[in-house]
């Protein structure tokens, strides 16, 4: 298991930073949440990540991808993270492209995956019915129709990017003695109702509602709960680094805050609590960064040990985005808690990653579960 980049996720890391502080930095979200942006990200910014090729870092070379690995595609969300970018990388490129990768035949990879790849199509995946992260608990049903199509009725909540997408995967119950299956269902789909809605760091969601909706079975009929959780464990692993961005800004700026800020004279970084601090909110960023390279190398080397590493990382940076943001704004004063200052913005933040996917309780109880406890 590798701990430390390689040249090449090195000049990719190198690379991501360069345009998300340049291209995209915190104004450019600014922009788009106070202009009620209707996608909710630049398509400008989107159709430049495309030609940067991030959207086949995880798709074969064969269907127009690089193959980069979960790795790279880590170290980009993490640059990602640190300038709060707004766009559909997660959902299309990461989930949706995993479960293709993972359950889709041959003639769907052959034309969802180049589409992906070449910025073309967006996905996003509908699983959670509830409140609280529970993929295996669906209601949702699928029942057959004629020899190859399926109809689908339910309600899904919580769907990162379901607005814009041109494709939805979704999972439903094709029956008690058949279990849970997956399938691709068209935006424009007849029976499908989309409401946008956003959640308090402004980034996309919608909830979604199916009555005999139209879809296409994406891998085997019952046999999505395994796949299900392998392109989850993808989501967590990567949306921790992106997690780990965040935490290492908010700590950056932070840092450079205690050296400027002057109270009775004296320069609030000299004083020994806020060292103590300070000096804890490092450790515990540094402690992450291994245990989310541990998950992403485990992933890449297809590890009997990766899914439990990966909920290590998320339960992890749970913990470690929470306290980070919650000592800046603490740190920050008064001025923390406006809005004109951009230290707020991580603390939102980290409250939607901490849900998304299953938070620190979800995992450690996961992580147990998977020790045979």
């Amino acid at each position: 298991m590798s701990l430390v980049l390689n040249e090449e996720q090195n000049m990719l890391r190198d690379a991501a930073r360069e345009f998300c502080s340049k291209t995209s930095p915190v104004t450019a979200f600014r922009k788009i949440r106070d202009d009620e942006n209707a996608d909710g990200f630049d398509r400008a910014i989107w159709k430049q990540m495309t030609d940067l090729g991030w959207t086949g870092i995880l798709i074969p070379e064969q269907y127009g991808g690089a193959d980069f690995g979960f790795q790279g595609m880590g170290v980009v969300m993490e640059e990602c993270g640190r300038t709060l970018v707004a766009s559909p990388l997660m959902s299309t490129a990461i989930l949706g492209a995993s479960a293709l990768n993972i359950c889709g035949s041959e003639s769907q990879k052959s034309d969802l995956l180049k589409k992906i790849a070449a910025g073309k199509l967006l996905l996003a995946l509908a699983i959670e019915e509830s409140a609280h992260h529970a993929p295996f608990k669906i209601s949702t049903s699928a029942v057959k129709d004629g020899d190859n199509g399926y109809l689908l009725s339910g309600e899904k909540q919580f769907v990162l990017d379901g607005h814009v997408a041109d494709k939805l995967i979704v999972t439903a119950s094709t029956g008690s003695d058949t279990g849970i299956s997956m399938f691709i269902v068209d935006a424009k789909a007849k029976g499908l109702s989309v409401e946008r809605t956003s959640m308090v760091d402004s980034r996309n969601a919608a909830n979604i509602s199916l009555k005999d909706v139209p879809a296409e079975l994406l891998g085997l009929e019952g046999g999505a709960a395994e796949a299900l959780d392998s392109v989850l464990d993808i989501g967590r692993a990567i949306l921790a680094a992106e997690m780990l961005g965040g935490a290492r800004e908010a700590f950056d700026q932070t840092l450079a805050y205690l050296k400027e800020r002057e109270q009775f004279g004296v320069v609030i970084g000299t004083f020994q609590a806020l060292k103590h601090r300070a000096a804890e909110m490092f450790s515990e960023v540094e402690l992450s960064q291994s245990a989310v390279m541990g998950a992403l190398s485990a992933l890449d080397e297809q590890s009997d040990d990766a899914p439990a590493l990966v909920s290590l990382a998320k339960s992890r940076l749970c913990d470690t985005l929470r306290l980070v943001t919650n000592e800046a704004v603490q740190m920050f004063g008064g001025i923390g808690m406006t809005d004109e200052h951009d230290i707020g913005l991580y603390m939102k933040r980290a409250r939607v990653c901490e849900h998304t996917f299953g938070n620190a309780a979800f995992h450690r109880d996961r992580y147990g579960v998977l020790g045979g406890y």
